[in-house]
């Protein structure tokens, strides 16, 4: 039997252009929090790209398909070379037997996001984040004082790793995006607790902090520039 793919979509407004680009073995499913009407399956605005997705494991937990791959609207900035990757997992370049993060910075924040969360920009206000209660209300069990990731949210699922949980799960998991303060910033610093993998974090080398996977390019001086 041929392993079917699905590419689940959490999207608001962002421009859409880029699925014509998707390979045809993908089943697209879109679900949308925005205000556009006759695109896909309308969710409440709430819990960001977190909620979204564990909407759809919670109602598709029975009915996944072999390898489901994550995703935001845009999803380039922190998964610029998406369409290669799409591309690999339909020729059977790339595998994904659990879990897979996708995009290219592996960071490390602390359970008060005082390393990432709280200096970020889009933060302005300075807020922590609650790890430990989310931890404790997530998982049933005392938080780690660091969680090491793969920044943006996305990333790549088996249906057997998928099926790890229960749907009673999802949908309490899916409660506490929508109504846990930061809730879709905390999820990204566990998806791979919650599907019980490592997602290949566990193989930087200890003590590393932030490790990227692919090089950076470097912007082009002015003529006459030291």
């Amino acid at each position: 039997m041929m392993e079917t793919f699905e590419l689940v979509v959490a999207h608001y407004n962002e421009d859409l252009a880029w699925l014509r680009r998707v390979p045809p073995q993908f089943r697209v499913t879109l679900y949308h929090k925005g205000a556009q009407a006759g695109i896909g399956t309308r969710l409440p605005n709430v819990g960001r790209e977190a909620h979204t997705y564990l909407h759809h494991l919670a109602k598709r937990l029975d009915d996944l398909a072999d390898v489901t791959v994550f995703v935001q609207g845009h999803p380039f900035d922190h998964a610029p070379d998406l369409h290669a990757r799409l591309r690999e997992l339909v020729s059977g370049d790339k595998k994904i037997a659990d879990f897979w993060w996708l995009g290219f910075v592996a960071d490390t924040d602390d359970a008060r996001g005082r390393r990432l969360f709280v200096p970020w920009t889009k933060n302005p206000a300075h807020e922590e984040l609650d790890m430990e209660t989310f931890h404790r209300r997530l998982f049933r069990a005392p938080g780690p004082s660091e969680y090491r990731f793969f920044v943006g949210g996305q990333f790549t699922l088996s249906r057997q790793a998928a099926k790890r949980r229960a749907t009673t799960f999802y949908e309490m998991a899916k409660g506490l995006a929508a109504n846990f303060p930061m809730a879709p910033h905390c999820f990204e610093r566990c998806w791979d607790r919650i599907f019980m993998s490592d997602g290949t974090i566990g193989r930087l080398p200890d003590g590393q902090k932030t490790a990227y996977f692919k090089p950076l390019r470097r912007l082009a001086q002015p003529t006459g520039a030291r």
